[in-house]
């Protein structure tokens, strides 16, 4: 039978596998098919329906007036703004580049979580998140060249997407204690939608939807169903049996998910464009990277002081 914890771990591994993917994914879409805007306007708008369909149908729970702040804040920087600035950063930026600056968020985390939760830093975390933070330099410097131009602004969006992402988790750890899940995740979209809507509707209903093909319905599918549906829904379980800092930590396998596709579309799919973007260094950083978040993931040793 397996434990809650490693149950959190697997879905923060399925989490940041379907994330490092959307990097690509989602980029290919945007500006040509639909702008940043509205793509968030359709991912909130489907996903705020599905979450509370579930709510409604498996999960009879109120929230208490005094913790809508709360969720109102979790809304914010959990369901519209870290979504706008991060559509808007990678649609100026390169998938590449998004993905390694999102390996600012365990530090980040780190920070808001001494300051608010009072969370203890282990040897364990500094240890891991020190090597994974080794493996994600490597892969900057030596990272993988894709077509397409970087952009200061892009990057700078992302960075504050992943400072608004680490916010959200740790105050959305203070309201896991208390509720299922899925009342949290339902009142943070419902919160992300309301705040998103005014910038995201005119964008949304200019869309010129007779443009779309099959390739680009697909793409919306894949960012509502597993980036914006799936993903939060394991984050969020995975945030209710772990610390934020250990959930943030999971960031660090996105650049390698990347890596990894960039590998299987040079050697399985044999196109020889992407096979230049392979070489030793980058699977050694991989390897470092995978490192830390096990490091990170394994439980501190407890001393048994007994009295004789």
């Amino acid at each position: 039978m397996i434990n809650n914890t490693t149950k959190a771990h697997l879905a923060l591994l399925g989490a940041n596998t379907i994330y490092g993917a959307n990097y690509i994914i989602a980029k290919g879409i945007m500006p040509d098919k639909i702008g940043p805007s509205a793509f968030v306007f359709i991912r909130l708008s489907c996903c705020v329906i599905l979450f509370w369909i579930i709510k409604l149908l498996f999960v009879n729970e109120k929230v208490e007036k005094k913790d809508l702040f709360k969720l109102a804040l979790c809304g914010l920087f959990g369901g519209a703004l870290n979504q706008m600035l991060f559509f808007h950063g990678i649609n100026l930026t390169s998938p590449i580049d998004a993905s390694i600056i999102q390996t600012a968020t365990p530090v980040l985390v780190l920070i808001f979580s001494i300051i608010i939760l009072k969370e203890r830093i282990t040897k364990n975390k500094v240890i891991g998140i020190s090597l994974a933070g080794v493996g994600a330099i490597f892969l900057i410097l030596y990272g993988n060249k894709v077509q397409g131009t970087s952009s200061f602004l892009g990057n700078l969006f992302v960075f504050l997407n992943a400072c608004s992402y680490g916010l959200y988790l740790v105050i959305a750890k203070t309201l896991m204690k208390k509720y299922n899940a899925i009342t949290v995740i339902s009142w943070i979209f419902l919160f992300g939608f309301l705040y998103a809507f005014p910038f995201g509707v005119n964008d949304f209903l200019s869309t010129d939807f007779k443009e779309f093909t099959v390739n680009t319905y697909l793409t919306i599918a894949y960012v509502v169903l597993f980036t914006t549906f799936l993903a939060y829904l394991f984050n969020i379980y995975a945030l209710k049996h772990l610390a934020p800092s250990v959930t943030s930590s999971y960031v660090y396998l996105q650049p390698v998910v990347s890596f990894i596709m960039v590998s299987a579309l040079a050697y399985i799919f044999m196109q020889e464009e992407y096979a230049q973007d392979i070489n030793l260094i980058k699977i050694l950083s991989c390897v470092v990277v995978a490192s830390g978040v096990y490091i990170i993931s394994k439980p501190e040793k407890k001393i048994n002081l007994k009295q004789y």
